[in-house]
């Protein structure tokens, strides 16, 4: 059958299984969103107030659903707006494919109005980028996006198409979706090596990344650690692999994970490795990472091998494909000493957190959501000391419910992506955390929430600072606090007001639980002002390029 190029995209989603785009319509993309019009029986599109709100919005959905996201946008600061997405997205292995308007092909390079080289400015932040000077080409250049969004190592991919060729007319023939290429283990040899090593461990760990996620390996990882019966400490992206309620799940690692998982690096004699990329916020001092331990390192993306943290083995391949390989003729290990030990350092620093007065502390809002929401109740986070504390509080329990901007700490990300979240999900409730500073970032977003009647609860760790960098200008520059106290005059409820939103704010502790459970009662969008210290702390902290030997426990 004959198809215009708009059509054809249009056709070419529904065979990859989209029925949810997110974008911003502008003149280059007109065709595309015509043809839009006409499927909207099939693709549903929601509309955000900012293309870098679209693209953060398909990010959350694909992270909440483990599909696909895709975002659609215009030529030129259409498409350049979504630059910080596909960032975010790429980093974290999230996979999206964004689909770009552009001046017709006769006008390209003659910087026409709203015409930018987008194919080339995204390919350092993106799986592949490709333009589509043909409407013969288009079909297949959209069905390789998707298989290179998946293949591998997740990611984003871009496909640029002229206004002309979204017009233009051409035959179209269905296909069946091809499959992501599975990653067959390329060293099997290693399998029974890495075996031995753990089997002559006595105190092993396993550092557990966002990878295990992205493999839907999440199962055979559970059994994989009960087998070796070892510590399970968590990336920031690996948070819900194994449910915080496990007992062998210790918590997040890193600058600001907790004192035991810093002790558990240090004293270990076996460091495994899971889908995880030993980030400088993870390492540290990379030189002296587990330096007394043997490292193996268990990864889809051979890049990663070596790159960051030298390692005594590894296995490249695919995570689920990988444990079920290493489960495969291993005996049960146990290690009750060694877990004994790491029960003293959890409680090393318990009553650490002080309350300050006249102010919530942060993480009494944290516990109460924990308290209120379900396991498969999602969490959304901004950028900042609100989702560290997050990462040290809150109770994931599931996969794919703690979404956050990991390896490029997007500040507003969070309102994209709690969007993207609650879009896919409207049978759940989708909290996010943001702070003042994040929040002022992508705020216009409310308006999409109302559009669309989505359900999230925004809490707005309101300590009129821009927490993060001023806990560092106090650490590491003399309380020498330059451009992080704003004096913004912000009124978050009455903002929250003018666009439609609930709004509350809270002051004390006994008002903390009460707001939450009447925001979920209202069951629409509702934005909470939940006033904190603004010499609130986010601790323990390793600072950069140290060790646990330099954990800062008090400020």
């Amino acid at each position: 059958m004959k198809l215009t190029g708009a059509d054809i995209i249009c056709e070419c989603l529904l065979e990859q299984g989209v029925n949810t785009v997110f974008g911003y319509p502008g003149g280059a993309a007109l065709n595309t969103y015509d043809a839009l019009y006409k499927y909207r029986d099939r693709i549903n599109h929601i509309l955000t107030a900012h293309e870098q709100g679209a693209s953060h919005a398909a990010d959350g959905y694909a992270r909440s659903t483990g599909k696909t996201g895709v975002v659609i946008t215009t030529s030129g600061p259409g498409a350049t707006n979504i630059v910080t997405g596909l960032a975010t997205a790429n980093i974290d292995s999230i996979p999206l494919v964004a689909i770009t308007g552009n001046v017709t092909t006769d006008q390209l390079g003659r910087d026409s109005f709203q015409e930018v080289d987008i194919v080339n400015i995204v390919k350092p932040i993106t799986k592949g980028s490709i333009l589509v000077k043909k409407v013969e080409d288009l079909a297949t250049a959209i069905r390789r996006a998707f298989k290179l969004a998946n293949d591998g190592r997740k990611g984003p991919v871009l496909v640029d198409v002229p206004k002309d060729v979204t017009a233009a007319v051409t035959e179209f023939e269905p296909a069946v979706p091809e499959a992501a290429t599975p990653d067959e283990i390329a060293n099997p040899d290693s399998i029974a090596r890495v075996q031995n090593m753990i089997r002559r461990s006595r105190r092993p760990m396993i550092y557990a990344g966002g990878g295990i996620i992205s493999a839907g390996a999440c199962e055979e990882f559970k059994q994989f650690a009960e087998l070796i019966d070892a510590p399970v400490c968590c990336s920031l992206m690996g948070l819900g692999c194994l449910p915080a309620s496990h007992p062998l799940c210790i918590g997040n690692i890193g600058m600001h994970g907790g004192y035991e998982t810093g002790m558990i690096t240090a004293a270990c004699d076996l460091i495994i490795a899971v889908g995880a990329r030993f980030s400088d916020r993870v390492a540290g001092d990379r030189e002296r990472f587990g330096e007394q331990a043997k490292i193996v390192q268990l990864e889809i993306d051979k890049t990663e091998i070596n790159k960051n943290v030298k390692v005594d083995e590894y296995i490249l391949g695919d995570a689920k494909l990988i444990l079920q390989a290493l489960l495969s003729g291993l005996e049960k290990q146990e290690h009750n000493v060694w877990l004994g030990k790491i029960d003293v350092w959890k409680h090393f620093l318990d009553n650490a957190t002080k309350p300050v007065s006249d102010y919530i502390l942060p993480q009494e809002v944290i516990e109460a959501v924990n308290e209120l929401k379900a396991d498969d109740d999602i969490i959304a986070t901004d950028v900042g000391q609100h989702q560290m504390w997050v990462a040290q509080c809150a109770k994931i329990e599931a996969e794919k419910t703690l979404l956050t901007s990991g390896g490029m700490g997007t500040m507003g990300f969070g309102m994209g992506a709690s969007i993207g979240a609650q879009v896919s999900h409207p049978d759940k409730r989708v909290f996010l955390f943001t702070g003042d500073g994040s929040f002022h970032m992508n705020l216009n977003e409310l308006v999409t929430m109302k559009s669309y009647n989505l359900p999230v609860i925004v809490l707005v760790m309101n300590n009129e600072v821009l927490g993060m960098v001023r806990q560092w200008q106090k650490l590491f520059y003399g309380s020498r606090f330059s451009q992080t106290d704003p004096h913004r005059a912000t009124d978050f409820v009455k903002l929250a007001n003018a666009f439609g939103v609930e709004g509350m704010r809270i002051t004390k502790s006994e008002e903390v639980k009460p707001a939450i459970e009447k925001a979920l009662a209202m069951n629409t969008t509702v934005v909470i002002d939940c006033q904190i210290s603004p010499d609130a702390n986010v601790l323990p902290m390793i600072p950069p390029g140290k060790t646990v030997n330099e954990i800062v426990t008090e400020m």
